[in-house]
């Protein structure tokens, strides 16, 4: 190695103009890079605000065509679809998850009709579809592991049926990638994708999701510890991780993506697999809030989170951000 030492050495040439340093950065955030979560309603134009998500909202299908028109006019390949149903449409069981009827099945066709191109990546869980509000099936206040599990191969597979492109399992019940895998073979799904949310950990910076749509109102004091990852493990989401994978995972996902950047390091340069991060509801609503008050420029904490969620080795980034900062990337003035 050749050792340089100051004068000869000023790291501070590389920094001197934003040309040079566009040049010679090692992280570059694209429009193909992010991922569009919205969230869906019944009704006919139809929005509702969320409100513990600032900016963020509720969409009736048709006002869901109109943001994915948005989403094709800045190059945004990708959405994510979560419902939020109606009371009336929810049991202990989850039963309008494989309902071919529902909120997101209708909504995946509509899409498809006008935006065929536009990928749908779908959630496979059942707790906006519980009236408990738990991802899986409970009984003597227990999540029954394998009874959920059947549940959500039904629910993958009228997803797949419906039309989406991607289905997410994020339910972290053990083995439901390689019956949902099982289940895609048989049923003629061959090239369906599988994102696992395969390190999905019991996190504080869930709560405003589930005032999006409505889950996990009535968890209870253990809320999902028995079944999402332990905030203080490493070494487990690599098991989580590898087993997903040789059940037929296609892409794993780590969430959330700002206190778990460590797993996210680890993981992206340990399996070679794409590797899925997601800013999270409390990520946003935290910077939006923040940046309100005026504490935080809001531009410049919305590229640098993103930016670090990259540099951290994440393929793609689901977050609320993403029409605000394609249109900055298309515009040439990220």
């Amino acid at each position: 190695m050749i050792k340089r030492q100051f004068p000869s050495t000023r790291l501070r040439r590389l920094r001197r103009t934003e040309s040079i340093r566009s040049v010679i950065s090692e992280t570059n955030l694209l429009i193909s890079d992010l991922i569009w979560p919205l969230f869906v309603i019944e009704g006919k134009n139809q929005k509702q605000p969320i409100k513990s998500m600032p900016g963020v909202e509720r969409y009736s299908i048709d006002k869901i065509l109109q943001k994915c028109e948005i989403a094709s006019l800045h190059g945004i390949s990708m959405i994510a679809l979560f419902p939020k149903l109606e009371e009336d449409k929810k049991d202990r069981f989850g039963s309008d998850a494989y309902n071919s009827n529902n909120l997101i099945c209708r909504c995946i066709r509509e899409i498809k009709k006008y935006f065929p191109e536009l990928i749908i990546i779908c959630d496979v869980a059942l707790d906006p579809y519980t009236d408990h509000g738990h991802d899986g099936i409970i009984e003597n206040d227990i999540i029954l592991n394998d009874k959920t599990n059947d549940s959500l191969v039904k629910q993958a597979l009228t997803l797949a049926t419906a039309g989406c492109d991607i289905v997410a399992p994020s339910d972290m019940m053990d083995g439901r990638i390689g019956k949902i895998r099982t289940a895609f073979e048989n049923n003629g799904f061959v090239d369906m994708i599988i994102l696992s949310y395969a390190a999905k950990y019991a996190s504080a910076f869930y709560g405003p999701f589930r005032d999006a749509v409505g889950a996990g109102l009535l968890l209870g004091s253990k809320g999902k510890t028995t079944y999402q990852m332990d905030p203080r493990n490493s070494l487990e989401a690599i098991s989580e991780i590898s087993l997903d994978i040789n059940e037929g995972a296609d892409i794993i996902m780590i969430k959330p993506a700002m206190p778990y950047l460590d797993i996210v390091s680890q993981i992206s340069k340990k399996f070679q697999i794409p590797c899925f991060a997601y800013q999270v509801s409390g990520e946003y609503s935290m910077l939006v809030a923040a940046s309100k008050n005026g504490w935080l420029s809001e531009d410049d904490v919305i590229k640098e989170s993103l930016i670090g969620i990259k540099r951290a080795g994440a393929t793609a980034i689901f977050t609320y951000f993403a029409p605000k900062i394609a249109k900055s990337l298309k515009d040439g003035i990220f």
